[in-house]
């Protein structure tokens, strides 16, 4: 029974290899991308929608008295004004964390129930109070700026470390000392013995810089509500939807699942920040049932850096316990960590956890413990960001560790080696409580020492010393501990026009998930790379799964998508023995077709699934191949990698040039080394841009200095070297492909080589250390006042 009309195995076998795993497959995206032809959720627009207007707070903390809004209700083309008071009547949840965190003494993290519109008190500049929907965006502004609201200012505090002092200003009367979390892990005992046996013990104190996400794409939202069948529609740019209809749901809406419909469609850029329910969706929402027509809300880059969730924000002290030889013998970390005003979504996991998951990294390091407290303050709230709290704890050990080899006259990369985990001893317990499954970190550090020439160093440094200029060099090892298992969608459909359609609860805002998912699929059931369509927008579709975040996709989806396919090859075998009639057991699958053994009797697996649609089989038999499946909890997986950068200096201006990088990764079976090496690029934009210019600051009253692109530096091109990468791959036993995550290596290498690249430079003058992000001031002033101290 053979298909002259389908692809010959010859033929299957062709584009297996041309599109199979492990090559470097363009983006199917790009060509609509970059044409300008992707569509963004400001792009849609409904008929009769009516656009909203978000009133703020100008004051950092403070009791609002009064909210006046009648003279802006009779403007024109108001439709309607809405306060806080409004919707606590209409019965909406608060806007909560739902981490089990405790903190030390065993009591659950403090939630501040965040509401849409605040009712009682702001507490940062940017607080909503008020929104307006009216006819016309520039009526509904118009009218907004006509709301009164009077509001008593009270002291405001802005430092984490303030803020957690007695006598501080309260943002919460429940939590005392605006202590949400005292967040403690390890055996303080334990580690305080390895300490007073220590030879040498390494202290030092850093700042982990405050962040704006400043997406391509700012937040938007259009919302619409259908009266017949009681259920809201939601456009709106997220990191996946079914976890986001059922935080709005379950959580704010106070609805059925069903009666929630979430869509989003391509997303500008995300990085944590869109990946949490935000105030203004309510907004629009109550007042899309409330006007019976759509309501849109397109934000602005100015209130952008005002709403959306910041990033990093730390204060942090670390010591390293070393016996004489070197060996790292325990490990504490102390400090605070800033939560702002409120906390939803997943906010303390990066100030905390995730710094006691990461930070041990690619050491043998005995113990350890981390004590942080995540403070509210009168800034932006928190949330992920890139990493959330991998890059930085990967910076804070590597600080350490070349800290240590200066202060005990240790080569740095000796001090590296005497400490790797070695090939012999993985599995690996350490002491982060994580089981490294696989990974070969001194083979990886090699290789990078090799590719970035580091043997030759001194005569680059020679060269730039004749040009005026001080150069530095620094390695550092990272590991990632990826996102906690969770379960993930693998829903497979064939559809009538030849397509198969691939549902799966992650959701690319960047990364290029459409050519891997194609790729893993095409290898497992021999369908066409160019008929596979991706689905990952639309909740009615996507019924369960976790997004994307925390380098999950490519092993979450990956698991998904194998596991599903294997359950379309069992429906397909018995499907293809009834039509063939031959036993099942006589059935095998190759190559996209199904095939008699010891036969030339074949079908092909495209085949095989319109002929399932077409007959009408008997009982037993399947009647499509469609699979809808729900993997178990995917484990969290360990990617590492080496990065090697080098700076020059101009020690007259302070500015800082990189000048070489190199990262050399093990991301284990690398599906598509094209999109690894873009997200690579990424990642270390995104750390070169927080090592050297970018900084969230807030002045004493709590007012934001830095609310536009004029006060905040991003990275340009010119600022991004040119970047040698390099792979070693050892796949992780924990997934079907061996895969691990590469979404935020970028980061997790980048900051520490950075930062410690530009302390190598200064080391000839003394300097020890200087705060992140590394400006031309600073780095100036610090050698500035080095020289004083010389003379």
């Amino acid at each position: 029974m053979q298909d002259h009309t389908s692809p010959t195995s010859l033929e299957n076998a062709l584009a297996l290899q041309k599109y199979g795993v492990g090559q470097p497959v363009r983006r199917k995206e790009d060509d609509t991308l970059v044409r300008g032809k992707g569509k963004y959720t400001d792009d849609f627009n409904l008929p009769r929608q009516a656009y909203a207007w978000v009133v703020r707070s100008s004051h950092a903390h403070g009791v609002i008295r009064r909210i006046d809004t009648e003279t802006a209700k009779a403007m024109p083309g108001v439709l309607g004004v809405w306060s806080g008071t409004d919707l606590v009547a209409a019965g909406y949840g608060p806007f909560t964390c739902a981490l089990p965190l405790k903190s030390r003494d065993g009591t659950p993290l403090h939630q501040t129930n965040r509401t849409a519109l605040m009712t009682d008190k702001v507490r940062y500049v940017g607080d909503p109070v008020a929104f307006v929907v009216a006819e016309t965006l520039v009526q509904a502004r118009d009218a907004a700026e006509a709301i009164e609201v009077d509001i008593d200012a009270l002291p405001a505090v802005t430092d984490p470390e303030e803020a957690a002092r007695p006598g501080a200003p309260l943002l919460y009367d429940h939590i005392p000392n605006n202590v949400a979390l005292d967040y403690h892990f390890g055996d303080a005992e334990k580690v305080e013995a390895a300490f007073k046996s220590a030879a040498h013990v390494t202290k030092i104190d850093v700042i982990n810089n405050r962040v704006a996400v400043v997406a391509m794409e700012p937040r938007a939202a259009l919302a619409s509500y259908d009266k017949a069948s009681e259920r809201f529609t939601i456009q709106v740019p997220t990191q996946g939807v079914a976890a986001n209809r059922t935080g709005l749901a379950k959580n704010l809406l106070k609805v059925p699942h069903d009666k929630v419909h979430l869509l989003t469609a391509n997303v500008g850029g995300s990085f944590g920040m869109k990946n949490i329910n935000y105030p203004e969706y309510i907004c629009i929402l109550h007042a899309a049932k409330a006007l019976g027509r759509p309501v849109k809300w397109t934000d602005e880059r100015s209130t952008s850096f005002l709403s959306d969730s910041h990033g990093r924000a730390q204060k942090i002290h670390c010591e390293l316990a070393l016996d004489a030889d070197g060996k790292f013998l325990g490990l504490k970390v102390s400090g605070y960590g800033n939560l702002g005003a409120y906390i939803t979504g997943v906010a303390p996991l990066p100030l905390s956890l995730n710094i006691g998951k990461n930070i041990a990294s690619v050491y043998r390091t005995p113990m350890m413990t981390v004590d942080i407290k995540t403070v509210l303050t009168n800034t932006t709230l928190m949330g992920a960001y890139r990493g959330a709290g991998r890059p930085e704890a990967n910076y804070f050990m590597e600080r350490l560790i070349d800290r240590a080899a200066d202060e005990m006259g240790i080569n740095r990369l000796t001090l590296r080696k005497r400490n790797f985990i070695r090939p012999a001893q993985i599995p690996f317990n350490a002491s982060s409580g994580m089981v490294y499954d696989s990974g070969d970190f001194q083979g990886v550090f090699e290789k990078a020492l090799q590719i970035s020439d580091h043997a030759n160093f001194a005569k680059r440094k020679k060269e730039s010393r004749k040009q005026g200029k001080l150069r530095g060099i620094a390695v550092g090892s990272y590991l990632e501990v990826t996102a906690p298992p969770n379960v993930e969608l693998g829903k497979i459909l064939f559809e009538d026009d030849g397509s198969v359609k691939l549902i799966t609860g992650t959701l690319d805002y960047g990364q290029g998930h459409a050519t891997p998912f194609a790729q893993v699929l095409s290898a497992q059931l021999g369908v066409p790379f160019e008929r596979i369509k991706l689905e990952q927008g639309d909740s009615d579709l996507v019924h369960t799964g976790n997004g994307t975040g925390g380098s999950r996709s490519i092993t979450a989806s990956g698991m998904a998508i194998v596991e599903a396919s294997k359950l379309v090859i069992e429906k397909g075998k018995h499907a293809a023995a009834h039509l063939m009639e031959a036993a099942e057991g006589d059935i095998e699958f190759a190559d996209g077709r199904f095939t008699i053994a010891g036969t030339d009797r074949s079908i092909d697996i495209l085949e095989l699934s319109h002929r399932l649609r077409e007959g009408k089989m008997p009982e037993g038999v399947p009647s499509s191949l469609d699979v809808d499946h729900t993997t178990g909890p995917v484990p969290s997986t360990f990617p590492n990698g080496c990065h090697v950068a080098e700076v020059e200096i101009d020690p007259e201006t302070g500015i800082v040039e990189v000048v070489r990088y190199t990262g050399v990764n093990d991301f284990g079976t690398v599906v598509n080394p094209m999109l690894v090496a873009g997200q690579l690029h990424g990642g270390v934009a995104q750390g070169i841009g927080q090592a050297f210019m970018e900084h969230v600051s807030y002045d004493a009253s709590g007012q934001p200095i830095t609310g536009s692109f004029m006060d905040y530096a991003l990275p340009r091109a010119e600022d991004i070297p040119h970047m040698e990468i390099g792979d070693h791959p050892v796949p992780a036993k924990s997934n079907p492909l061996g895969t691990k995550g590469c979404g935020e290596a970028g980061c997790a290498g980048s900051l520490s080589t950075l930062a410690n690249a530009v302390l190598d430079a200064l080391s000839e003058l003394g300097i020890t250390h200087i705060d992140m992000p590394l400006t031309p001031e600073r780095v100036w002033r610090a050698i500035r006042d080095a020289k004083v101290k010389m003379a």
